[in-house]
């Protein structure tokens, strides 16, 4: 893992088209604006997480062939 200081206004470049900008330190939390194009995807961790293990349970869900025909009909 990198770590990096930055002060407010102070910004990190990833690759050629992601910047990520400190806007505000208040207390114990940080905000941060992140400027990459419409396709790279961003999710804070938690939501991240959650998604991936949806995506697991729906590849573990069993489901028959009839079950998909009765959505289409």
């Amino acid at each position: 893992m990198l770590a990096l200081s930055r002060k407010v206004n102070e910004s990190i470049v990833i690759g050629n088209d992601i910047e990520i900008t400190v806007l505000e330190v208040k207390g114990d939390q940080v905000k941060l604006g992140i400027n990459a194009p419409k396709a790279v995807p961003i999710y804070r961790k938690e939501i991240y997480l959650q998604i991936q293990e949806s995506n697991k349970e729906a590849v573990n869900t069993d489901v028959s062939v009839e079950a998909i025909k009765k959505l289409f009909d």
